[in-house]
């Protein structure tokens, strides 16, 4: 008994200090990433999404093509601005139910996850889990969540766990094809949509 508690205090040394937690985490956020892959694949039709996305893309790439016609064809510019138009409240409506698709996963996992995440945060105590080139208080906005105790060239357990969720999400869902190079993924959906949104119809 004495032996497995020793073996249990090593344990929680190894996975706790540089650089053994910083593997820990990074196996911690990928398994997330497989399950939230997995349920991806079975709750969701990724085929379908992807067509989706990109039908999404080129549309709202339309508008700055469309916006160049006022200088060079008003009747043209007013006619496939109309169109765009009609177009884009159709397109509204598919991205509203695209959303609710890609929420069944989380609604799935949300709970589950929330729990073993607050129990390992518990567990790091704001201790330095990974080096970093910078003192994270010095990123604006959200410095102070990720600058363990002590502060230094280092990161919390909830930083490196966010870089390394973000990494190997993109990863391993490039590897399953949930996300493609044409569609953008989510990320360039977003700026694709911010760029839009930025562009405005001319009044000719």
């Amino acid at each position: 008994m004495l032996f497995m508690m020793y073996q249990g205090n090593t344990f929680l040394e190894l996975i706790t200090t540089i650089p053994g937690s910083m593997i820990f985490i990074m196996v911690i956020a990928t398994f997330t990433a497989l399950l939230s892959a997995g349920l991806t694949k079975l709750l969701v039709d990724t085929k379908e999404i992807q067509r989706k996305q990109i039908k999404i893309k080129t549309h709202k790439e339309e508008k700055e093509k469309i916006i160049e016609l006022a200088d060079i064809d008003v009747n043209k510019y007013r006619k496939e601005r109309k169109r765009w138009e009609r177009k884009d409240a159709m397109i509204k409506k598919t991205e509203q139910r695209m959303g609710l698709q890609r929420m069944k996963p989380t609604c799935v996992t949300f709970v589950p996850l929330m729990i073993i995440m607050a129990v390992f945060n518990i567990l790091f105590q704001g201790l330095p889990v990974a080096i970093s080139p910078m003192n994270a208080e010095s990123i604006p906005f959200i410095g102070s969540m990720l600058t363990p105790v002590g502060g230094g060239p280092s990161i919390n357990f909830i930083g490196w766990y966010m870089l390394c969720s973000l990494s190997m999400n993109s990863i391993i869902q490039r590897a399953l094809k949930i996300q493609s190079q044409a569609s953008g993924g989510q990320l360039g959906q977003m700026f694709s949509g911010q760029k839009a949104k930025g562009l405005e119809f001319p009044n000719v």
